[in-house]
């Protein structure tokens, strides 16, 4: 048995899915069901004996030590997190309550869970932590990609909340013991992802008609890893990870935000053609505050030590995931309530051009 929460999110129920098409192994979600997270991104498992959804707040200490009581998983794998960097600048405490108070309840008991534990099964269990390489800051053009001795320079208050947790994992390790694992990953992407993200954005605007809006002057750089390959990367560092170690996950595929975009558009003329171009949608806005510049990764060591590395080109999974949102847009739909509208307007539409 492991225990998952957040995995009612994009990356934790793409995991649960992976895990469940490859492993026998039963799987406890705990999930909050925020506005990102949905059940129906799990549709189908409900039914399954060996997958147990619980709706609840990795703060509730309560409730997550009697699910550890009650299903005694062998590792714990930690996706729950508030993940939008424009949400964290426009409310920055819901980031701190959620990813670090949320991370130190977890790891509390988590560390009581373990100590309970036969010396066997203490030799055994992992606490996976996952997190971003956004908590080292930004690269310059040239500058050599983030690897595991990377220090930490948060630039967003996303960023910097999932480096406090970071922390607090590091110490729960060293400190009490605790056999942790944590991974930083690049830009995921793929099925199931809340439409507040730039791809499935794009898409849902281009398919409305509605202006693409692209931050500044398009050319912020990310790794871009398509959430199976992540996913793949998870598993494998939960076999072959060594307690207390850190990993970088990138997808190697470095891309202009812009030409992500206008790759997509490109696709979209061809797979979903109008009478005009989807380019023709884009607009420079305003650029977000405190903007990284350009993210990459070296995963060397999870080669070596994992012998994992991805598996999607960029454009390959980018064709992928449209064709997946094109066939799913009822998912799509479902998933943009009111609120998120609202939000829209006010992170988008209203930013001034740039």
């Amino acid at each position: 048995m492991i225990l998952v929460t957040g995995g009612a999110g994009f990356i934790g129920s793409n995991f649960i899915r992976g895990w469940r098409s490859r492993h026998d192994e039963p799987v406890v979600n705990l999930d909050a069901l925020t506005y990102a997270g949905s059940t129906a991104s799990l549709a189908g498992l409900a039914a399954l004996t060996d997958y147990h959804f619980v709706q609840g707040d990795v703060r509730d200490r309560a409730l997550v030590a009697s699910l550890l009581a009650r299903h005694q998983p062998r590792a714990i794998v930690h996706f729950a997190a508030e993940t939008h960097v424009d949400r964290s600048i426009e409310g920055p405490e819901a980031f701190a309550q959620t990813n670090v108070l949320g991370t130190l309840s977890l790891l509390q008991e988590s560390l009581r869970y373990w100590q309970s534990l036969s010396e066997a099964a203490r030799a055994t269990f992992r606490y996976l932590q996952v997190s971003t390489d956004e908590v080292y800051g930004s690269l310059d053009t040239g500058e050599a990609a983030f690897s595991e001795t990377s220090p930490f320079e948060p630039s967003s208050p996303y960023a910097a909340s999932k480096a406090a947790a970071d922390h607090f994992v590091r110490a729960f390790n060293r400190t009490y013991g605790l056999p942790t694992l944590t991974t930083h990953c690049s830009n995921n992407y793929g099925p199931y992802q809340f439409p507040e993200k730039l791809i499935p954005l794009m898409i849902r605007n281009a398919l409305a008609g509605e202006a693409l809006p692209v931050y500044g002057d398009g050319q912020q750089v990310r790794d871009w890893l398509y959430v199976a390959d992540h996913c793949e990367a998870l598993e494998r560092t939960l076999s072959a990870g060594q307690p207390g170690g850190s990993y970088a996950i990138g997808g190697h595929n470095e891309v202009r935000n812009l030409d992500l975009v206008q790759t997509l558009c490109e696709f979209l003329d061809e797979i979903r053609p109008r009478s005009h171009p989807y380019a023709g949608l884009v607009r420079f806005v305003a650029d977000r505050p405190g903007h990284d510049r350009r993210y990459a990764i070296d995963a060397t060591r999870a080669a070596n030590e994992l012998g994992w590395t991805p598996r999607k080109n960029w454009r390959e999974g980018l064709r992928s995931t449209l064709q997946w949102y094109l066939d799913n847009l009822e998912w799509m739909a479902q998933a943009q309530s009111p609120d998120f509208s609202a939000w829209v307007q006010r992170n988008y539409n209203e930013r001034a051009q740039a």
